[in-house]
């Protein structure tokens, strides 16, 4: 049985395909595109995965999508009443992408020149978008049963669904309306302090460890918590009546959300590239520090609901990978999986698998632990670019002289392009497409953002770190292989591994499996036999793009950059 599921018309677009129950490929819109939070229908991530799985539509059991435009009618229709100048603007900007999902089928003409239309239209499943996030979530665990929640902005309406799931079963016990929403509440925020673009919100949270939360009182009035384990949106301050998301061009725009009494309360909004001062950084951590305690109110609220110790989480508040790496230690579960595709673009594989496990009942399958789901280039391929680029390479035959010399590099204290394998998918670089360096550098954080990233300077990087070290370096020693958590790093290592050491003494860890990343494992193992340090500094390969997809991106971000060398496959190129 083949399922497609795609995310679409919506942030994050993306596809994914299961043949017989398994997640074959499942990839982002974007990579292809060359265009952030790509937004449209995902016609090149459905080629791919076709080609992938060696298939035609018509071959396809079903094409699952992470959307349901009948949920919650009742509701919606009470919202409408009660705030009609909200519900204006929003069903002003829905409006058009209505139009989209009715004629959803149609589109597929792009996808496959010529094919059935109203057959593809037969096939189609529309899942819930919070169902299909919880999906991603469960279904992709080792637990066969677990409390599952999923946390985010709004999709069909919903802001945060809590459940159970057991064995292929999705059981909803509660949820929450749209507007009562953590993630507006943040979004809100982050665009207060003057980052205005959709999903600048891990800068508001890598911010926050230069501030203390000494506004959390303030704060905490615009998000209250209930005593039942749920939170109040006192929509009064807030402006919904521009509606929340529109997508101009395919691109997820956001309009602005805070209300007056955020200026009466904090002062004039903080103007895009205004100086950052302490007191922004102040009202990012005090921020920060309420959204978690709201996080860890509801979870407490999920394990009273179920009783069970495991949870998963997924949503674009799951993507708060600081909150994530306080769960066990601030509520009662012990332990929590989160997907690599925790947002939106992880829809596309969720409302698959809904399809597969909550409505067919198959059985699942082994647990989900690559994130390597994507484009994958051979050598000969990589050096047919080359070749016709005229760049000069050299093309090691031998894994292990391809792990000497790139280790060797990274001692030397050269910044490096790995371009390995499937891209992943999700937000992060875990070792397929990753720019890394010595993270026992003082002046590699610096370099990275002055000459290669282009960005702010209080963002961290990430410590990608051999998976049987992780307790000789850590305080906590969890399974974090997507680079989900921040845990705090041991003090009397902080100085070893500057580079990846947050202000605040932390570190959103990767932990890389050999039996998961081979390949990658065996270059940190290189480095650590030469340098005592089992840790690379780990970013994404990219300068304010998307993640670079093929060789043709690497590439160019290589050549206008000051990266030193450029590795794809077992192919190095040199500056010199």
């Amino acid at each position: 049985m083949i399922v497609l599921g795609l995310n679409a018309y919506h942030a994050d677009s993306s596809a994914a395909i299961f043949v017989n129950g398994e997640l074959l490929v499942a990839t982002e819109e974007e990579r292809f595109r060359r265009v952030k939070h790509w937004a449209g229908f995902p016609t090149k991530a459905i080629q791919f995965c076709l080609k992938e799985a060696g298939c035609t539509l018509d071959q396809v059991e079903a094409i699952a999508i992470g959307r349901d435009p009948s949920a919650k009618r009742d509701r919606k229709a009470r919202f409408v009443i009660k705030q009609p100048r909200a519900a204006w603007s929003m069903w002003s900007q829905r409006s058009a992408n209505k139009d989209d999902i009715e004629k959803l089928h149609e589109r597929f003409e792009e996808v496959e020149p010529g094919v059935d239309t109203e057959m593809v239209r037969s096939k189609i499943q529309f899942i819930e978008h919070h169902r299909a996030h919880l999906a991603s979530a469960f279904f992709s665990s080792p637990f066969e049963e677990a409390a599952v929640l999923s946390i985010d902005g709004s999709g069909d309406f919903t802001t945060t669904m809590l459940a159970r799931g057991k064995g292929p079963d999705l059981d909803v016990l509660e949820s929450e309306d749209f507007p009562n929403s953590v993630g507006l509440f943040y979004t809100a925020f982050t665009q207060y302090l003057g980052f205005p673009h959709f999903g600048d919100e891990y800068k508001v949270m890598g911010l926050a460890p230069y501030g203390d939360p000494k506004y959390v009182e303030q704060v905490a009035t615009f998000l209250p918590i209930n005593e039942k384990g749920t939170y109040h949106f006192p929509i009064q301050d807030y402006r919904l009546d521009g509606g929340v998301v529109s997508y101009p061009n395919h691109l997820p725009t956001v309009a602005p959300l805070f209300g007056k009494r955020f200026e009466q309360v904090f002062g004039p909004q903080r103007q895009k590239g205004e100086e950052l001062k302490q007191y922004h950084m102040d009202l990012a951590a005090s921020v920060q520090c309420h959204c978690e305690q709201v996080i860890f109110h509801i979870l407490r609220r999920l394990h009273t609901l179920t009783g069970l110790d495991r949870v998963c989480i997924a949503g674009g508040v799951a993507q708060n990978s600081v909150a994530n790496g306080k769960i066990t230690r601030n509520t009662p579960f012990k332990e929590v999986y989160i997907p690599s595709a925790g947002h939106d673009a992880g829809i596309s594989m969720g409302s698959a698998q809904y399809h597969l496990h909550a409505n067919l009942g198959q059985t699942r399958v082994e647990t989900l632990r690559r994130a390597h789901t994507g484009c994958r280039f051979t050598n000969e391929e990589v050096e047919s670019f080359l070749q016709s680029e005229n760049v000069a390479y050299t093309r090691y035959a031998s894994d292990d002289e391809l792990y000497d010399v790139v280790s060797d590099a990274l001692v030397d204290g050269k910044v490096i392009g790995w371009f390995n394998g499937r891209a992943e998918f999700g937000p992060r670089a875990l070792g397929g497409r990753s720019i890394i360096a010595d993270p026992s550098r003082p002046d590699a954080k610096d370099l990275l953002n002055s000459k290669i990233k282009r960005r702010e300077s209080f963002r961290p990087f990430a410590p990608s770190i051999l998976s049987e070290h992780v307790s000789d370096w850590f305080e906590l020693d969890e399974p974090v292989p997507f680079m989900e958590k921040v845990f705090p790093i041991k003090k009397e290592r902080q100085a070893q591994i500057p580079a990846v050491t947050h202000v605040d003494g932390s570190g959103r860890l990767q932990s890389v499996y050999k039996d998961v990343t081979p390949r990658y494992h065996a270059l940190i193992s290189a480095f650590h036999a030469k340098s005592g340090v089992p840790v690379l500094l780990n970013t994404s390969f990219n300068e304010n793009e998307p993640i670079v997809n093929a060789p043709e991106h690497a590439y160019a971000c290589y050549a206008r950059t000051s990266m030193d060398l450029l590795v794809m496959e077992n192919c190095v190129v040199r500056r010199d």
